[in-house]
């Protein structure tokens, strides 16, 4: 089967890299758990689930200047990061 060439490899370390550039900002840290619903430990206990990943990139992605800042402080293409979002979302639609 063939690749696809627009599907990150690595989604789970691209979410994990958004991740942390969003909890380097105490505002915007408190906005992700406010919006998502989480708790600090429920964040923590969620870093290996894929849904928990893409909710975190669907939260950049509703606020496309902290996409942009994301993307450029973990060095990826905005597009990559909607990407990663949407194998989080749909695990078994990719080929490997």
């Amino acid at each position: 089967m063939e690749t696809n060439p627009n599907l990150p490899p690595d989604s789970e370390i691209i979410a994990l890299q958004a991740l942390g550039w969003v909890l380097q900002d105490q505002d915007r840290a408190e906005r992700l758990l406010a919006l998502t619903g989480l708790d600090p430990r429920e964040l923590r206990s969620g870093l290996e689930d894929p849904a928990m990943l893409a909710s975190l990139l669907g939260f950049l992605a509703n606020h496309e200047p902290d996409l942009l800042a994301c993307a450029d402080a973990i060095g990826v293409a905005p597009a990559t990061l909607a990407a990663a979002a949407h194998h989080l979302n749909s695990p078994g639609d990719f080929h490997d």
